[in-house]
């Protein structure tokens, strides 16, 4: 039975049931995080006798490998007859099914644009010592046919968050933990959850603002999550009332964003300084330690402002746009800037602190 499109809302059910009842070509942007299939036999205990918090969920298991191909070629086929002639599809897995999605997707038409590999600067360690670590994901980005012209790819803005320069298909990003974790009675709510931080750059690169992004495996909400804060709208499928719950709970403390849709848009420990690795300024927004709309203040002059952008840029109050050190320059009549020294943040109480603080945070957490 046909269900009629609502933005910003979760539907409950089996994904494949649901996407193949909502209209055809209606959403600009997929982000599906699947099942992984990851066949785990018994439990899992490390050296101190500690068990670890595995994914043992009843939802990652299928009989047989023909099965899990099965459902994979069924979801997979539903998201193409949603997904817009000029949208694109994002599927993340990791070495248990990623070569068997991809294969279908191909099968399918999907064209890949891009693999992209998440690399987990704090991942989970191997505990009985018999095989490397597994610390990455990989992400297949591709749009729906080889012969679709128009899509969705804000190259200047992955550049402008990447310090000016051009991202690569290598993203070093934490797995999800902290606050950003959601938890019922102390525990864990999803036992893979994704972070804030990977869709955040998924969902500006490939979307717009009021773009409608649809994620079938939505859990506890990432995808909706990001894609309010950005200025998109989102819908969720999920079949375990567990987690629409917790999505639902989460999704009604996040505000719309304080900016306009313009400024929306986009046109471990280490040594010393100079060796530590370079945190672009980007990464304070996709982790949530800044937000778009926020105010800087230029150290010499705090009376001279500039708007963090969602893309990583900023603007002066005379339009000017660029980078923080650009920026910075531009204000300090200089011909160079650390913005990192010279734009600080007031926090809640209004006292400024640089932004480097900021850089140093996300390095330790690293």
């Amino acid at each position: 039975m046909p269900l009629e499109l609502h933005r910003d809302h979760i539907y409950a059910g089996d994904c494949r049931e649901v996407l193949n009842a909502l209209p055809a070509q209606s959403v600009d942007l997929i982000f599906a995080d699947p099942p992984y299939n990851l066949q785990l036999r018994g439990e899992l205990w490390r050296p101190n006798m500690t068990k670890v918090d595995a994914v043992d969920d009843a939802w990652d298991q299928f009989a047989d490998l023909p099965a899990y191909d099965q459902f994979t070629r069924e979801w997979l086929t539903a998201c193409r007859r949603v997904l817009k002639e000029t949208g694109t599809i994002w599927v993340i897995g990791s070495y248990h099914n990623i070569y068997r999605v991809g294969t279908i997707m191909q099968d399918l038409g999907f064209w890949l644009l891009n693999d992209v590999v998440w690399i987990k600067s704090n991942p989970t360690p191997q505990f009985r010592g018999v095989r490397f670590t597994n610390a990455h994901e990989t992400l297949l980005w591709c749009k729906k046919s080889a012969s679709q012209k128009r899509y969705t790819f804000n190259y200047h803005a992955m550049k402008q968050m990447n310090d000016e320069k051009q991202m690569r298909s290598d993203w070093y990003i934490p797995i999800c933990n902290g606050a950003e974790r959601q938890r019922v009675n102390g525990s864990k709510a999803h036992t893979t959850q994704k972070p804030e931080a990977l869709l955040y750059r998924v969902i500006l690169a490939s979307s717009n603002p009021a773009d409608l992004v649809l994620d079938p495996f939505f859990g506890t909400g990432t995808t909706g999550a990001v894609a309010k804060k950005l200025g998109r709208h989102y819908i969720g499928i999920e079949r375990e009332p567990a987690y629409i719950e917790v999505a639902q709970a989460r999704l009604a403390t996040i505000p719309a964003p304080a900016v306009p849709f313009d400024d929306l848009a986009v046109y471990g420990q280490y040594p010393t300084r100079r060796t530590a690795p370079r945190i672009p300024f980007a990464t304070l927004l996709e982790q949530g330690l800044l937000t778009p709309g926020q105010i800087l203040y230029f150290r010499r002059d705090p009376q001279r402002t500039a708007t963090v952008l969602a893309d990583g840029s900023v603007r002066l109050a005379d339009g000017q746009r660029g980078s923080i050190h650009r920026m910075g320059a531009v204000i300090g009549n200089t011909p160079a800037c650390n913005g990192w020294e010279q734009w600080y943040v007031a926090d809640a109480m209004g006292t400024l602190h640089p932004l480097d603080a900021l850089r140093e945070q996300v390095r330790g957490s690293a």
